[in-house]
């Protein structure tokens, strides 16, 4: 069989292993997590600070993921969660690990309802792990991001998502070297035609596919990732 007939699957299961490893490491916390929350709530009220320090370690083992470059990890609550706020992010990021403190930074943040945002949203109505992306992400790094998500469930109701961010920037160096080992362009998109990444130096992050020159190749899935690949010859 040529190169040019395996390029695509090939392309396909190195986003499927690339991604791979940020969800199983989001689903083998959120059970266990999902279940001291439960405990807590059977307790007492779930306030912020009390939600804050069970996410924080397994924040912190996210960010230390040793195969995927993790900028950001965490856990956003569902609306009315909490006894002491509408909304929250759980969340750490950056070099120094530091908590993401909303309010300190916009006086609107700390407002804002994410529960129509598809890092949110898709996980939340389908209790599946979502990819989500690529997006200029305002709330945390101000960088075009991916968001893998994936929901915690008490007693079968959603009680928000699991999370992770990854830049957009590092996933391009990390991903292209290994697509031009194919010997071919390629061009990773999400579920709208937008592009991800791709070795096609015409082709750039957040362009659509839709009505180009690449609409009327074949879109490959990624399995267990909401993410296709197209492979072209150079």
């Amino acid at each position: 069989m040529s190169t040019t007939t395996t390029a695509p699957a090939s392309a396909a299961r190195i986003v499927t292993d690339y991604f791979g490893s940020p969800i199983r490491t989001l689903l083998e916390w959120v059970g266990p997590f999902a279940a001291q929350v439960a405990e807590v709530q059977q307790t007492g009220a779930l306030t912020r600070a009390r939600l804050d320090a069970l996410v924080e370690p397994h924040a912190l083992r996210t960010l230390d993921l040793p195969d995927a470059p993790v900028y950001g990890a965490g856990f956003i609550a569902a609306i009315d969660l909490l006894a002491d706020a509408h909304s929250h992010l759980a969340w750490w990021q950056g070099d120094d690990r530091r908590q993401l403190v909303l309010a300190s930074q916009s006086v609107n943040k700390e407002h804002i309802d994410y529960s129509e945002l598809e890092w949110y949203r898709v996980p939340m109505s389908t209790g599946i792990p979502h990819v989500a992306g690529p997006y200029v992400d305002y709330l945390c790094s101000d960088e075009y991001t991916i968001t893998v998500a994936v929901p915690a469930t008490v007693d079968g109701t959603r009680i928000g998502v699991a999370g992770l961010d990854l830049l957009v920037s590092e996933v391009e160096r990390e991903l292209t070297p290994r697509f031009a080992e194919l010997g071919q362009q390629v061009t990773l998109v999400n579920g709208v035609g937008r592009v991800v990444v791709s070795t096609d130096p015409r082709t750039a992050t957040g362009d659509s596919v839709r009505g180009g020159r690449l609409a009327a190749l074949p879109r490959i899935a990624c399995d267990g990732v909401a993410l296709d690949v197209i492979v072209e010859d150079l």
